[in-house]
This record gives C-alpha cells, sequence and structure tokens, in this order.
C-alpha cells in the first residue's frame, strides 16, 4: 500500500468513524490496565525499594549480603529483560493467576513484573536523596529503623516518589500499547493490529496522538502534585 495515499479523505473518515466507535472502550482498557498494573507494581516495587535502601551495608537497618546481592541481581535482570519477550516468559504465570495468557487483564500479569523492579529502582533513588542529617537526628533520638523509615524517609522523599511514580506510569502506559502486539486490549492494539497490519495509518497515528495526550496529562498532574507536596517551595 502506497503510504502516501494513507491519510486522503475517505482514510480519515474512517479513522474518525474509528474513534467515535471504537476508541472510548480502547482508551478505557488502556487507562484500567495502566493504573490497575501500576498499583500492583507499587505494592512490591515501594518496599523493595526500601528494603535496598535500609538493608545496605550502610542502611539503618543492614541485612546479610547475599541477601541484598541476590535481590539486586533478580532486580537487575528483570529490568534488562525487554518486555515482549518477558510476556512470552511470563505466559506460566499468567495463565496461572488469570486462566489465560491473552486479553486486556492478562496483560497485567506481564505489565506489573516489567514494572516493579523498575519502581523498586525508582523508591531507592527517592529515598537516597533524604538528607542524612535528618536520619542521624532520628537515630539520636532513640527512633527505631521502621519509624525512621515510615516518619522520616518516607515523608521526605514524597514529592520525588511522586514524580518517580509518575515516570513509572508513563512508562508502564508505554507498555501497554506494545502489549497488544500479544494480545492485549486498548490502544496499542488497535494502533497494531487496525492501523499497522490493515495498513491503515491514520488509525495508527490517532492511537499514538491519544496515547501521547494522556501521557502528557498524567505528566502534568505528576508535576503539579509534586510542587504541592514540596515543602521546601512552601512559604
Amino acid at each position: 500500500m502506497n503510504f502516501a495515499n494513507a491519510f486522503t479523505p475517505e482514510k480519515l473518515q474512517e479513522a474518525w468513524a474509528m474513534f467515535l466507535s471504537d476508541f472510548p472502550q480502547a482508551l478505557w482498557d488502556t487507562v484500567y490496565v495502566t493504573f490497575l498494573a501500576t498499583f500492583f507494581a507499587i505494592v512490591i516495587g515501594l518496599p523493595l525499594g526500601m528494603i535496598l535502601v535500609a538493608g545496605d551495608a550502610k542502611g539503618i537497618r543492614p541485612l546479610p549480603k547475599p541477601l541484598m546481592k541476590f535481590l539486586n541481581v533478580v532486580i537487575n535482570l528483570l529490568r534488562s529483560i525487554p518486555f515482549l519477550i518477558l510476556i512470552v516468559m511470563v505466559i506460566p504465570l499468567t495463565r496461572l493467576i488469570i486462566g489465560t495468557s491473552v486479553g486486556t487483564v492478562a496483560s497485567i500479569v506481564p505489565l506489573v513484573v516489567a514494572a516493579f523492579p523498575f519502581v523498586a529502582r525508582l523508591v531507592e533513588s527517592s529515598l537516597r536523596e533524604v538528607n542524612p542529617n535528618i536520619i542521624e537526628t532520628a537515630q539520636s533520638m532513640g527512633a527505631t529503623p521502621m519509624q525512621i523509615m515510615l516518619h522520616v524517609l518516607l515523608p521526605e522523599s514524597v514529592p520525588s516518589l511522586i514524580n518517580n511514580f509518575t515516570l513509572a506510569i508513563t512508562t508502564i502506559m508505554g507498555y501497554t500499547a506494545m502489549s497488544g502486539a500479544i494480545g492485549g486490549g486498548g490502544l496499542g492494539k488497535i494502533a497494531i493490529t487496525v492501523g499497522y497490519q490493515r495498513y491503515k495509518y491514520a488509525v495508527l497515528y490517532l492511537a499514538v496522538i491519544v496515547l501521547v495526550i494522556l501521557v502528557q496529562i498524567l505528566q502534568s498532574f505528576g508535576t503539579w502534585l509534586s510542587r504541592k507536596c514540596d515543602k521546601r517551595l512552601k512559604h
């Protein structure tokens, strides 16, 4: 098919008709999967990131070196696997949890597996930004490691955590588009199965535009919320 003929008035009208009929459900599927996968990724990644900081040799509650090395190796290993390959690798786990490896809901499992190591590193980065003097002050006052983590490290790193969680959710949204290649729903499925495989490039670009707008909205909201929670910007 000639790419130049993909944006004729007839093709644009066809894309607009699909935008009105199929895009609302696809948009909902994308948002639903993104937020649910992000939630589970944070549930797993947040405590894991806290362990990476607190359990470090110079942390507030050092853990055995073999355990810390094992955690770091697993996180680095999962982060290094391309998402499309990871989807195939976790098919048995997806079938075990969901009952099938194809579909919108099934795509949540590989999304969480791909995202939680990323979230753990983001949490680790945010917690390490906290001023060490604040931690030393809490220790001198007799605070336990758990109290320091819950009442010092986490509250002090909230703005950074929000920024990093915003980065995580926009990254996961990008992953949902790729999951369309293996049967996942949402805008990615429309972009690949309709826009690319059927040479309807107007539909493909329309799906991309909607995804870009979604990312911009999420990024703007995350930046605003981070600034609102940053005590250093308050007078």
